[in-house]
């Protein structure tokens, strides 16, 4: 019963790492639902406290990283037309020119989303970049967490 439990941890932090990407995947809920089983499960034990402050920062990251895109494309003079076109340039170039697509689509989504609301290019071209420049800090923290807590994880189940 104990891998079974190991095992959907391992699933669940593989499946974390990955949203940290993939737009599409919960990334950082399903990292932290793996630090959950193997502590409800017995395998490894976490103190309450560090269950709660992982969810706690878990919880902020969420409202942040819809945030982030659409402040940092603010500042620029972005508009939501920017923000929604990074994110599906993002999806698009993620399924049809991976790895580089997922770059190259945030910021070409980004700016077509722009130019369909009407601004010129120079505008368009400075709300892509602050949009990109959001998505990208907000991807870096959530890889940078959802790395945190798969160490915790390994670290409590392993070693």
């Amino acid at each position: 019963m104990e891998l079974l439990f190991i095992t959907l941890g391992v699933l669940l932090i593989v499946l974390g790492l990955a949203g940290a990407f993939l737009p599409v995947i919960p990334g950082l809920p399903f990292s932290y639902a793996a630090l959950l089983v193997v502590n409800f499960s017995g395998v490894a034990q976490f103190s309450t406290f560090f269950l709660v402050v992982w969810g706690i920062v878990v919880i902020t990251i969420l409202i942040l990283e819809n945030a982030l895109p659409a402040y940092t494309s603010q500042k620029f003079g972005g508009t939501v037309y920017g923000a929604t076109g990074s994110t599906i340039g993002m999806i698009l170039g993620m399924l049809f020119f991976p790895p580089l697509g997922f770059f190259l689509g945030t910021l070409i989504g980004a700016f077509v989303g722009e130019m369909i609301y009407k601004q010129d290019v120079k505008v368009a071209l400075k709300s892509a970049w602050g949009s990109f420049i959001g998505f990208l800090t907000g991807t870096m923290i959530k890889v940078t967490v959802a790395a945190m807590i798969a160490f915790s994880f390994f670290k409590a189940v392993f070693f």
